[in-house]
């Protein structure tokens, strides 16, 4: 059995979309968009300015928006995450229906978390605040922020790298439409109860005040735009704006030609385990057009791993990261500049995925560590898409890497998560990307300077890693190296992808690199490490040491400017043999380029 989703599934206790929207003027829908986009923007920065920890600080991995009284998402903040505002629709009928199950109702100065992953949460360390928006003593929308947290109680510091929890609940705590605050009055009882099972309390507990006070900032901004212009004409505005994204997917996918695309990606799932059910898994996507509207169907991939957290929520994950890549690429903003980003966009999408899939598994399946699973699919349909629009893809991606790094100060827990980045492959007429966060993730990198005066590590290192651009017309981005010491005893765990499969090349580009990590204890030989690691034990002086993924290439290598390949010699990202070897390119010792000799080089190949 297979579960289809749109867009669009109903609300509990929300009234029926309109069939068409209410006439507004051009001039004042735009207006209201700005003014809402505003709004998200301020509960964003107001967020970022409150939370104490780096992750949403520096790094920026939260998400910020307004919902309307549909459950439809009516602007997010464009400083967050992909993976943090795109899925705020699913928390909100994920609460909603929740609520209605246990048959509470919604009162003014009422504050909901929830991080429940099957019921539309990305995974647990999202945490929800939602604050519902009352006019005249009706709900008109929720102002809601998530965000990731750096302990939720799982059953190892942290809340990445938690790859060896066996069900949703070794995973950390569970929060079903919580009333953290009811009707004005904070329900102590959660708060102790929050304080008591993480690792990191005034962290944590910090973190998510933030996220109430930009909340209710955002529900004050927007009801203050209800009250300057009127309900009425803010529902005609929001139903226009969606419909207006709607149109513009529509037309996007009626200049696909119909048809079925189909593309499969490998996953390394758990290199070092005996059981093959849960080592190099296959992610198989069929893209199928008819029409404006568009199929994305999961069938073909690899079942559930019931006892690992690899799983990828198909609300709040799966959909997300496929919302996203057809939105980036069918609605390139370089082509198209602004457009408004709310639930219309993703009406003329259906996804569907067996039931008991890695995209679709079911209760209790663990998927804490869905992050770089969920990641590699989007590069799966951004593959699929390539057969069909390939001057408006990217080869290719390096997926990224978490280690979550602990330890004990006397009786304090502190913790730290780091994300390390990946790269894009090359695209039409540009190289890719060297060392970014790729795709649906898109956070910040923690300055050194942050890391080091707030935690016992040290970055030795910060470097492109040499050798990883991958030959093309247009060249896969280099992927970084990063080396961190630890200054005190603790451990760390470890979540990541692409040690065993290396990111595509496409229309003739080469194949990327893979990526690897090693630990260097002080005392002992260096040994290799496996993508994906349980919490181990660390001495201060070790080091860990991690080689990021290489982007694939785009096009022939044999078409790429020889100035272009002396560029990249002289910067130190290939070395002069690999220019002759893989571009037919000559570049003498002084580092001159030798045109004579390359058009040699090149038309001996050509003949061969």
């Amino acid at each position: 059995m297979s579960t289809a989703i749109t867009a669009e599934a109903g609300v509990a206790g929300s009234a029926p979309a309109e069939t068409e929207a209410r006439r507004i003027d051009p001039v004042t829908a735009s207006v209201i968009q700005g003014a809402l986009e505003n709004v998200a923007v301020e509960m964003g920065y107001k967020l970022m300015r409150m939370s104490y920890s780096s992750i949403i600080r520096e790094s920026e991995d939260f998400g910020a928006a307004i919902i309307d009284a549909q459950g439809r998402q009516l602007c997010e903040s464009a400083q967050s995450t992909p993976l943090q505002s795109g899925p705020i629709p699913g928390y909100v009928r994920g609460i909603l229906a929740e609520l209605a199950a246990r048959g509470e109702l919604l009162r003014p100065g009422d504050v909901i978390m929830h991080n429940d992953a099957y019921a539309g949460a990305s995974h647990g360390p999202d945490v929800a605040f939602c604050v519902p928006v009352f006019h005249d003593d009706r709900i008109v929308g929720y102002a809601v922020t998530t965000a990731h947290h750096l302990d939720i109680g799982a059953l190892t510091p942290g809340s990445c790298g938690i790859v060896d929890a066996i069900d949703a609940y070794a995973e950390g705590l569970q929060f079903k439409a919580i009333k953290v605050y009811e009707a004005g009055k904070r329900n102590d009882a959660v708060w102790h109860l929050l304080r008591a099972n993480i690792r990191a309390p005034d962290l944590v507990v910090g973190d998510m005040e933030a996220q109430i006070a930009a909340c209710r900032i955002g529900a004050v901004r927007y009801l203050d735009l209800i009250r300057r212009y009127g309900l009425a004409t803010v529902e005609a505005a929001a139903d226009a704006l969606m419909d207006y994204s709607e149109r513009l997917m529509r037309d996007a996918i009626t200049r696909l030609p119909d048809g079925r695309y189909a593309a499969t990606t490998m996953i390394d799932g758990f290199l070092d385990s005996d059981d093959p059910t849960k080592r190099e898994l296959p992610l198989a996507v069929t893209l199928i057009v008819e029409g404006d509207e568009l199929t994305v169907d999961l069938t073909g991939t690899a079942p559930q791993v019931p006892d690992r957290p690899i799983n990828m929520p198909l609300h709040g994950t799966v959909d997300c990261a496929i919302w996203l890549t057809l939105r980036s690429i069918l609605l390139d903003s370089a082509v198209y500049g602004h457009i408004p980003q709310n639930s219309g966009l993703t009406r003329p999408i259906k996804i569907v995925a067996p039931r008991g899939c890695l995209a679709n598994p079911v209760f209790p399946a663990p998927t804490i560590a869905r992050f770089c699973p969920g990641n590699q699919l989007a590069d799966t349909v951004m593959k699929a898409l390539a057969q069909v629009v390939p001057q408006q893809v990217s080869a290719g991606i390096g997926n990224l890497k978490v280690i979550a790094f602990s330890g004990l100060k006397g009786e304090t827990h502190w913790v730290h998560m780091e994300i390390f980045e990946g790269s894009y492959g090359g695209r039409y007429g540009r190289d890719g990307m060297d060392a970014v966060d790729t795709l649906y993730a898109n956070t910040r990198n923690n300055p050194i300077e942050d890391i080091e005066s707030h935690l016992p590590l040290r970055i030795d290192r910060y470097e492109l890693r040499d050798g990883t651009a991958a030959p093309g017309h247009w060249r896969g981005g280099l992927g970084s190296v990063r080396s961190f010491t630890m200054l005190a005893d603790g451990g760390a765990s470890v979540e990541g992808e692409g040690h065993r499969f290396p990111p595509w090349g496409f229309a003739g580009g080469r194949d990327g690199v893979t990526a690897a990590l090693t630990f260097e204890p002080s005392d002992g030989p260096v040994r290799p490490l496996p993508s994906k690691l349980p919490h181990m034990r660390a001495g201060a002086g070790d080091r860990f040491v991690a080689l990021g993924p290489g982007g694939g290439g785009y096009g022939d290598p044999a078409a790429r400017d020889p100035p272009k390949v002396l560029d990249d010699v002289l910067d130190g990202y290939i070395t002069a043999a690999q220019a002759r070897a893989d571009y037919g390119v000559a570049i003498t010792a002084g580092g001159v380029l030798d045109l004579p000799a390359t058009e040699a080089l090149r038309a001996s190949r050509n003949r061969a």
